[in-house]
Order: structure tokens, then C-alpha cells, then sequence
């Protein structure tokens, strides 16, 4: 899996309520397509309107309300449901045939059927075009796909993978018509034709505008009548100000974590915007480039994680809209462990990090430069890289700088191998710990770092992908976890809150910040 650059619960088949922590977005809203439109902001781009390329937040978030997977997360829940199948399951007990019969009359917003023969045509095109800013990365494991009839589709899979279910239920499942489509290449004209519960009537640099699809078939509700983007280019003030002169209804993804209100005092009384918060599994780490010359030494690593002061990076640059990471498993996923706050505890400790320097062999201040890219992860991932910094400085063993660039160049320079710490993010793309483990490990891995453990990658990953009953897995990821801790390959930073910042007449905004990261146009209202 590729890094959804971004970078993003519970185990699989629990289900997870959002927490509501204001009055903002409590109440439920009209019911079906009857209320107001909407108008939402957002600082974060949306790179692709066709979903064989799309593999960011902005362009996923697109996806999941104009397009249908054959499965879906429902609100609040992290197992996927049927969506536009009606039944989906596998047939034996080898995680490898995987079949799902499809709704009766369904519909793109065009008024074409939509059949098995545009399930087969949506894969198989994803996989072809293989594009380098696609989720093709993530259906590899597809060997054929059989379609017996018109709503009937078959997946044969090559290796045993009980994830693949929450896989499809993904953007990377998005189904589009084969009259629509070409078959070999993507689709440039900014326009969509999908049969979610929305249609795309526009999309531009500044603005894309949605309208209920009336062709739409499958379990969602629109509580509105339209829902308009408008894109702020990483402009958090410019955002804020929208939001506070009533040019926009809610902003998410891109607000300054300090202009973020506190959901706890948020109740909309006032008039002013109000925070609501749910369950999130953002994550960041910091990842080392292992053939580095000084960030490849495991001592300068262990260093590292000793003098790491989480509690005062997510206090003072998230301003509490983050959490402390101590795994690269978060909070809230099944198998989640804490290896890091149990290895290297969880404020700083210079005498074991000088401890196990001289044990190195490392004499000297250790000199490092910390690289990030504001440009896709936002400014405050370059205020994170100063805390730690400091952190590493202050501690007399380090001499550590940050540097940044912009992010074309950025990943062109970490495939190179230039830089020998720098910033990943990680949005999941499915709510469970495969999705953190099985991208960072092996060949041609997302962190591109050079690391590898043939036990993580012969043994563990291989094991986990082939169980369907997900709560039984919980020995092997921890075994994982304290392979990554001992070895650190990367250093868990923190893990995200969701947020959405709404007025007060906005409700139903806590049905899109679950675990599933899937963002429902459809359960918001206006009043």
C-alpha cells in the first residue's frame, strides 16, 4: 500500500460510536434529501476526481459520496456492510473466493445499469493503469474476477487475505461505468459518473458542487439537498475567517489546531462555530532511513526514543487535538500495544540515551537534519520536527536542524535516499492493524527506508492477512510491535482527534468522524 500521504478503532466486525463532546451536531436533521444545502471548507486538496488515480484524503472523501463500493462502513461501525451488493462472503475457509451478489436496480447518476460486468470493469481498469497516485496498490492480491451473470462477481485471490472485504468497502472499491470509463487510461475532464448518493455537477481549482443523485440505490438517507466544496490551498486563516463570516457552514481538515475550539466548552449558544470531535486514527511517525550513515546506527535510534517528550509535542504544537503515540498500531485498533512507552518510557531520559550512545561507540554531539513537507502534511508537521529538535538539543547529545521541502521533491529525495530522518503521516485506508503493519514492512514498502524483518514479512503479516476472525490475532501484532520497538525503524509520533468545526445550525457531523475515516455528506442538515 502506498502512502495515502495523509498519513490515514476498533477490531474488525466492533462497532465504534463517534463521541459527541458538544451541542454542535447532536440532533438529527431532515430525513431524506429535504433540507438545505451545504457548503463545507477544507485547506486539504482533492487531487482526482477519477478513482483509479485518487489515493489522498481530499480525493477519498470525494469518492465515498459520489461513487458506491460494493461494501460500505456504516456510521459509527468499523465492519463493512453490503452496499451496493446485497450479500458478499467468502466461500470456503481459505480467505481466497470472495463473491457478492449485487442490489437489484442499480443505477448510475446517468441512468445506466450498473452491473457485475462494471464491478469487473472498475477493478481490472485500477489495476491496469497502475497509476503511481492510485489505490491499485491495495487490490494486488486479486488473481481474476469472474461474472457469472449480471449480478453475480466473483474474486479469485492469490494469497489468503481476510481483509479484503474492508479493502473494497474502501475508495479503492469505487464502482464507475464502463461506457464512461476508458478501459486503459484515466478519465482528465474533472467529471464523474458514479452511483453514489451523490452526483458531481462541477468541480474546479476553487469549488466542486454535488447534488442527491436520484438514481441512487443502497442504505444511506441524504439529510440535504446539495453539498458544495470550497478549497482554501492550505490557507488555514483564509478557512478560519469563511467559517467565522458564514461563507462556509463547517471546515474540516486544515484548521491551525489553535483555532480548533475546545469541544467541551463548544455549545453553539453563542452563535460562534463549535468543535465537534470523534474517534481518529491519523497517525505520524518519524522514519529512519536505515543505510543512513548516522540515522542507520541503532544507538543514535534508542537515543532518540529515550529523549522523545510525546506529552509535550501534542501540548504545545496540537494544542490537545492529538495524542501521544507509543506504537505504530493506534489506540483503538485491534492489537493495539504500547512498546514505546514500555521500551523507552514516556518522558525524556538523557542518561540512557548517553548510556547507550557510549555503549555505541558515538562520541560527540550526534548532528542530524530532520526533514518534513508542510506542503502536504501542513505547517504543523514543521513545528512538530522543531519540538523534537529541541528536545534532542537540549539534551546536550544532539545537534539537530530542520529543514523542509516541498513535496514532489520530497519524495523524489527520500527514494533517493538523501535524507535520514524525515516525517511520515497515515490516514488508514481500513479500520484495522493490517493497514498499519502490512504498507510499512518489505518490498517496495511506503516508508521507503530500507528495512526489513523476515519475520515481520515471511512470518507475521502473512499469518494475519489469512485470519478472518480478527480478535484472535492479537499475540502476533504484538509480537510485531515489539520487533518495530527493539529495532525502530521509525518513532510513533502521535495520533490525531477528528475534528469538524461547524455553526450552530449545522447538525449530523459526528456520524462522519469514526474510526472508518469516511466522510458523510449525506447525515449532515442545515437549519
Amino acid at each position: 500500500m502506498k502512502i495515502r500521504n495523509q498519513w490515514l478503532a476498533a477490531p474488525l466486525g466492533a462497532a465504534t460510536a463517534a463521541a459527541l463532546l458538544s451541542g454542535c451536531g447532536s440532533q438529527e436533521g431532515p430525513a431524506d434529501g429535504d433540507g438545505k444545502s451545504v457548503v463545507m471548507g477544507m485547506s486539504d486538496e482533492v487531487k482526482a476526481t477519477d478513482p483509479a488515480s485518487g489515493y489522498d484524503p481530499g480525493s477519498w472523501l470525494l469518492f465515498n459520496n459520489v461513487f458506491q463500493s460494493l461494501l460500505h462502513f456504516p456510521k459509527g461501525a468499523t465492519a463493512p456492510a453490503p452496499d451496493a451488493a446485497e450479500t458478499c462472503g467468502f466461500k470456503g475457509s481459505d480467505s481466497k473466493v470472495y463473491t457478492c451478489t449485487l442490489r437489484t436496480g442499480l443505477k448510475f447518476s446517468n441512468g445506466n445499469a450498473l452491473t457485475s460486468k462494471d464491478v469487473k470493469f472498475s477493478f481490472e481498469r485500477t489495476l491496469k493503469i497502475n497509476d503511481e497516485n492510485g489505490p491499485a496498490v491495495m487490490l494486488t492480491s486479486i488473481a481474476g474476477i469472474d461474472t457469472p451473470d449480471d449480478k453475480t462477481v466473483t474474486f479469485r485471490l492469490k494469497t489468503p487475505d481476510a481483509t479484503f472485504p474492508s479493502k473494497i468497502a474502501s475508495g479503492a472499491g469505487s464502482i464507475v461505468d464502463h461506457t464512461e470509463y476508458p478501459a486503459d487510461k484515466l478519465r482528465t475532464d474533472g467529471k464523474a459518473v458514479g452511483s453514489g448518493v451523490y452526483k458531481l455537477d462541477s468541480f474546479g481549482d476553487k469549488s466542486a458542487s454535488l447534488s442527491v443523485n436520484s438514481s441512487y440505490t443502497g442504505q444511506a438517507k441524504a439529510k440535504n439537498n446539495g453539498v458544495t466544496i470550497k478549497f482554501f490551498d492550505g490557507d488555514q486563516t483564509a478557512l478560519k475567517k469563511a467559517l467565522e463570516d458564514g461563507q462556509v457552514d463547517f471546515a474540516f481538515r486544515g484548521l491551525d489546531p489553535k483555532d480548533i475550539p475546545n469541544p467541551a466548552a463548544s455549545t453553539g449558544t453563542d452563535g460562534k462555530p463549535s468543535a465537534i470531535q470523534g474517534t481518529g486514527a491519523e497517525v505520524s511517525h518519524l522514519v529512519f532511513n536505515m543505510n543512513d550513515p548516522v540515522a542507520g546506527k541503532l544507538p543514535v535510534r534508542k537515543a532518540m526514543a529515550y529523549l522523545l517528550d510525546r506529552e509535550a509535542l501534542v501540548r504545545n504544537v496540537h494544542q490537545g487535538t492529538a495524542t501521544p503515540l507509543y506504537s505504530i498500531v493506534p489506540a483503538g485498533i485491534g492489537g493495539h500495544t504500547t512498546p514505546f512507552f514500555d521500551k523507552y518510557g514516556s518522558s525524556p531520559q538523557a542518561d540512557k540515551a548517553k548510556e547507550v550512545l557510549d555503549k555505541g561507540g558515538i562520541k560527540g554531539k550526534v548532528k542530524l537534519t530532520l526533514w518534513s513537507t508542510p506542503s502536504r502534511y501542513g505547517p504543523a508537521t514543521g513545528r512538530d520536527l522543531e519540538v523534537i529538535a529541541k528536545q534532542l538539543n537540549d539534551s546536550g547529545l544532539f545537534q539537530a536542524d530542520v529543514k523542509s521541502s516541498e513535496f514532489d521533491q520530497y519524495e523524489k529525495d527520500i527514494e533517493a535516499g538523501k535524507y535520514g530522518v524525515y516525517v511520515r503521516g497515515w490516514v488508514p485506508d481500513y479500520p484495522d492493524a493490517d493497514n498499519f503493519t502490512a504498507p510499512f514492512f518489505g518490498k517496495d514498502n511506503v516508508l521507503k527506508n530500507n528495512y526489513n524483518n523476515k519475520e515481520i514479512t515471511e512470518k507475521i503479516i502473512p499469518q494475519t492477512s489469512a485470519v478472518s476472525d480478527r480478535t484472535s490475532i492479537s499475540t502476533d501484532y504484538a509480537r510485531l510491535q515489539d520487533i518495530v520497538a527493539e529495532e525502530i525503524p521509525l518513532l510513533p509520533l502521535w495520533q490525531s482527534k477528528q475534528y469538524a468545526v461547524a455553526r450552530p445550525n449545522v447538525t449530523g457531523l459526528q456520524w462522519s468522524l469514526d474510526a472508518s475515516t469516511v466522510f458523510r455528506f449525506w447525515e449532515i442538515s442545515k437549519g
